[in-house]
């Protein structure tokens, strides 16, 4: 499996052969940029389970880690349709409470990666998620742009303030944490790794918070469901609020069930 110990092995094995065999700068030029080229693949996709292991679909993720929810979590990679919804950035005056209407009247469960931040300027709205039956997951505390700049004791501090905040409001520290933007990197796997923390992605995005068309976006995610799918929405974005009743609907036909997050991958969601 490609990952960043063995990619980096193999990068230092060509440079030391270029060195013993005489190969000109080129050589090692075109190796180092090759080697950065796969390093920044790594950080840009989630799934690549290249610096961390990260959960991006319920399917044959049998851990063991679950507990009551566990057994469900494994029949649906047994066959059944399970797909689970996620939503990242919140909470927000502005959608997350329709949000959380509009699951209700749904009976959908969800998961939201709620950034510490957000939650300390809103606790009500924390708290009504928790209530409602809804996961609570770690999205950093202040998802800057640079976090990902950040060392890995930075990182941490981050995710363990995030962490005593959701523990202060519902009583339940989160286990579960998706990188900010899904960017991954060394640092970002000692603090997740230090924290006791599990990462989570996804494999479906919808974009949200860039789509533009309600009608595309909507054909998009029922063209990408598959069994174990875990969909990743953003309770900052009106356009989710739009679809979100016809694509439960829609893939309500299809014979899919949302299941809650921790169901879908067999994991427990609070330390």
């Amino acid at each position: 499996m490609l990952n960043f110990r063995n990619t980096s092995i193999a990068a230092l094995v060509l440079m030391l052969a270029g060195w013993f065999g005489g190969m000109p700068t080129s050589y090692y030029a075109i190796s180092l940029l090759a080697y950065l080229a796969v390093l920044v693949w790594g950080s840009a996709r989630v799934d690549s389970q290249f610096y961390l292991p990260v959960v991006c679909s319920g399917q044959n993720n049998f851990s063991g880690g679950g507990g009551s929810r566990g057994a469900a979590g494994k029949g649906g990679a047994a066959g059944k349709k399970q797909i689970a919804i996620s939503f990242d950035d919140g909470p927000v005056l502005q959608y997350t409470p329709e949000l959380l209407r509009l699951l209700k009247d749904k009976s959908v469960p969800a998961a939201f990666f709620c950034i510490g931040s957000r939650v300390a300027a809103r606790p009500d709205l924390l708290r009504q998620a928790h209530e409602a039956g809804h996961l609570i997951g770690n999205h950093s505390y202040g998802h800057a742009p640079l976090f990902d700049l950040y060392g890995a004791n930075r990182m941490e501090k981050e995710l363990h303030a995030t962490n005593e905040l959701v523990y202060g409001i519902i009583g339940h520290r989160p286990r579960l944490f998706r990188p900010p933007y899904g960017v991954t990197n060394p640092n970002l796997a000692s603090a997740v790794r230090r924290s006791g923390m599990k990462a989570i992605g996804w494999n479906i995005r919808s974009l949200d918070t860039v789509a533009k068309d309600e009608g595309r976006l909507f054909k998009k995610l029922l063209r990408s469901l598959q069994p174990g799918a875990i969909l990743l929405f953003h309770d900052t974005a009106k356009v989710t609020l739009d679809i979100l009743p016809a694509f439960i609907d829609e893939a309500r036909e299809r014979g899919y069930d949302f299941v809650r997050l921790d169901e879908l991958i067999n994991e427990n969601p609070y330390a």
